[in-house]
């Protein structure tokens, strides 16, 4: 998967993908999404917390799109014991113009 994060590049990254240079002409998006990255934190699982990351941000984001795990993680008490459940997700939303 190619991913453009500067927009700017899009062309480039058209014509990476199309395989060929004379992809000059201006390019018809017909979508554009924008990835962040979120990291949610559960006491129970690693499923809840992506579910607590996905759920926050649903109430301020619309369009949420596709959520991908990117790291798990456990926060540790003093005496060694697990605390926190952490999950990092890669979140895409429709950007709206």
């Amino acid at each position: 998967m190619v991913r453009a994060r500067n927009p700017t590049n899009a062309l480039a990254v058209a014509r990476l993908i199309c395989g060929h240079k004379s992809l000059n002409k201006k390019v018809n998006i017909m979508s554009v999404y924008k990835i962040i990255e979120l990291v949610g934190t559960s006491k129970d699982s690693w499923e809840d917390a992506a579910k607590s990351a996905l759920l926050t941000a649903s109430k301020s984001l619309k369009d949420l799109r596709v959520a991908e795990v990117t790291k798990l993680d456990v926060v540790l008490n003093e005496t060694g014991k697990i605390a926190r459940f952490r999950a990092k997700l890669d979140v895409s939303f429709k950007v709206r113009t």
